[in-house]
């Protein structure tokens, strides 16, 4: 498919490459795989506060950490996106090796923060709702949180160091 793809001719007799798909295929899987997980985060620790809204409003602004961390998620995906498509470039001066590392840079943040996406969220739901029952969960919680925003963050790194190459 490489090799179809790599000598096509366009009609103005430009020979058209595919290493700049691979690039901005990256650039596409950063953002959309971290907006992922950080919707899938979201939603599920959402609904874990509106279940405990209703029988203990007072812990309501408490419980939103889950859902800040999660937001956070997309702004990673963002980061590697914009700084991929900056360094994608004419076809031509464009090589494949840069393609694929930032395609592997692309989907090792977008990956690493579904990861998290689904961690924060499920650990937020339950979580959340642990801590209206009883306060002292709530170190923990937040200890579990911080640690499940680590993957995206190592991810994030990785993704950086790969988009440099």
């Amino acid at each position: 498919m490489l090799f179809i793809l790599d000598t096509m001719v366009s009609s103005d007799t430009t020979t058209i490459s595919a290493s700049s798909f691979f690039g901005f295929m990256g650039v596409t899987m950063a953002l959309v795989l971290a907006n992922l997980g950080a919707g899938y985060g979201t939603f599920k620790a959402g609904a874990g506060i509106a279940a405990i809204g209703i029988w203990k409003p007072e812990i309501i602004m408490k419980s939103l950490i889950p859902v800040v961390m999660a937001g956070i998620l997309g702004i990673y995906g963002m980061i590697v996106a914009v700084l991929l498509s900056q360094k994608v470039k004419n076809p031509l001066e464009y090589s494949y090796k840069s393609g694929f590392a930032h395609m592997a840079s692309g989907l090792c943040c977008g990956c690493s923060c579904i990861a998290a996406g689904f961690a924060i969220g499920i650990v937020g739901d339950v979580g959340v709702r642990g801590n209206a029952q009883q306060e002292r969960l709530f170190v923990g919680l937040i200890l579990i949180l911080i640690f499940a925003e680590a993957l995206a963050l190592y991810g994030l790194i990785v993704s950086l160091i790969l988009s440099q190459s």
